[in-house]
C-alpha cells in the first residue's frame, strides 16, 4: 500500500474510532464534526477528505460493523452440521464495550433515520444489504443441516437481527437479571428449527 493510502486509511480508521465514541456519548444530533476530529486527532479537512457529512460516515461505521458481524457469524457457523452447533456462534454474548458503543450509536442514528425519509431509505439500503448476506450464510447453514426447498430467509434474517437487537438492549438495561445472550441461547433452537419462513 503506498504511503498516501496508508496515511488515508489510518485517517478514516481514527475518525471511525472516534465517531463511534461520539455518537455513542453525544447522540448523531448531538455529535459535532469538530468534536470528532478533535477526539481523533485530525482536522476538519482530514474529515471532509474522506467524508462527506456525518451520514456518511455513519454509513461507513454501518458497513465496518456488518462486515465484522458478518464475518464472526461465518466463522461460527461455516462447520456446523446441527442446529446446536450452530448455536454458540449465533448467540454472541454482545458483552463488549464496543457492541454497548455500536447499539448506543445505531440506535441513535436510527432515531435519525425515522425522522428523515431520504436517509432511512440509505439505511434501509444498507439493512437489505446486511440481510443478503446473512441470508446467503443461513441458506448454506440449512443446506448443511438438510434443510431444503423454497425458504424465504429474508424475514428470519430480519427475526434474527430484531432479537439481537432486542436482546442487546434489555441486557445493557437489565444486565443483572438477562445475562447478554440468554434470550438468544433460549429461543433461537426453536427459531431455527421451525418448518416455514
Amino acid at each position: 500500500m503506498a504511503k498516501g493510502a496508508q496515511t488515508r486509511a489510518r485517517s478514516v480508521s481514527r475518525l471511525q474510532a472516534a465517531a463511534l465514541e461520539v455518537f455513542a456519548e453525544r447522540g448523531f444530533h448531538g455529535a459535532s464534526i469538530e468534536e470528532i476530529c478533535t477526539r481523533a486527532g485530525l482536522s476538519r479537512g482530514a474529515f471532509y477528505s474522506n467524508f462527506e457529512d456525518k451520514e456518511a460516515l455513519f454509513f461507513a461505521l454501518f458497513d465496518e460493523h456488518a462486515d465484522r458481524e458478518v464475518a464472526r457469524l461465518d466463522a461460527a457457523i461455516s462447520d456446523a452440521s446441527t442446529v446446536e452447533e450452530a448455536l454458540d456462534g449465533l448467540t454472541g454474548d454482545g458483552s463488549g464495550d464496543e457492541e454497548r458503543l455500536w447499539f448506543l450509536a445505531s440506535t441513535e442514528f436510527t432515531l435519525h433515520a425515522i425522522r428523515n425519509p431520504q436517509t432511512a431509505e440509505r439505511l434501509a439500503e444498507h439493512d437489505r444489504r446486511l440481510r443478503a448476506r446473512l441470508t446467503e450464510l443461513l441458506t448454506g447453514f440449512f443446506a448443511r443441516v438438510g434443510r431444503h426447498g423454497n425458504l424465504d430467509l429474508d424475514p428470519l434474517a430480519r427475526l434474527l437481527i430484531a432479537l439481537h437487537e432486542g436482546a442487546l438492549m434489555q441486557s445493557l438495561i437489565e444486565p443483572d437479571r438477562l445475562p447478554p445472550g440468554e434470550l438468544q441461547r433460549r429461543f433461537l433452537p426453536a427459531i431455527l428449527r421451525a418448518e416455514d419462513y
